[in-house]
């Protein structure tokens, strides 16, 4: 999948989301699933395409 595409599945996704919490609340088991999906999409995103700029030092 192509930044492009992934970045348009984020964006739909989070507007699922806002669109599920509206109707069920935030809790509501199909609000929990959507947000789930859209967390693996940016952490999918996040792995990919965001370098890492924090390295944490070992003692």
């Amino acid at each position: 999948m192509s930044k492009k595409e992934l970045l348009e599945r984020i964006e739909k996704k989070r507007a699922q989301l806002i669109d599920i919490v509206a109707e069920n609340g935030l809790t509501s088991p199909q609000a929990i699933q959507f947000s789930q999906e859209l967390d693996r999409l940016l952490n999918s995103y996040n792995s990919q395409y965001i370098k890492k700029c924090y390295t944490p030092q070992m003692s």
